[in-house]
């Protein structure tokens, strides 16, 4: 069974920084697009950034842009995501996400969910 296992989540002070990894078994990782999304409290779930199966193409959403990168490692299995410059409306469930479809991806479509990881942005 396909698994995607999310971590680094913590507390962290506005203006600080965090890591998420997301570390992937099966076989879902290889040629597959990559994402982030986060759902806050009493919020629906929201896009936050995919790159396609090479990473030659990105896409953030606008709240997010200039402040996080995505990035993978297919040779590891894992996508990473680095946020710098955190704010309190950051403060969400991180989920990873893969598809076999960029355009699936940004769209909300993932073939394969992780479980969620905590991001608290104190202010």
């Amino acid at each position: 069974q396909v698994q995607l296992v999310e971590s680094g989540g913590g507390l962290v002070p506005a203006g600080g920084s965090l890591r998420l990894s997301c570390i992937t078994s099966g076989r879902a990782f290889s040629r597959y697009a990559m994402g982030w999304f986060r759902q806050a409290p009493g919020k629906e779930r929201e896009f936050v950034a995919g790159a396609n199966w090479n990473r030659s193409i990105k896409y953030y959403a606008e709240s997010v842009k200039g402040r996080f990168t995505i990035s993978g490692d297919n040779a590891k299995n894992a996508v990473y995501l680095e946020m710098a410059n955190l704010k309190p409306e950051d403060t969400a469930i991180y989920y990873c996400g893969v598809s076999a479809s960029y355009y699936d991806l940004i769209k909300g479509e993932c073939d394969y969910w992780g479980q969620g990881t905590q991001v608290t942005v104190s202010s």
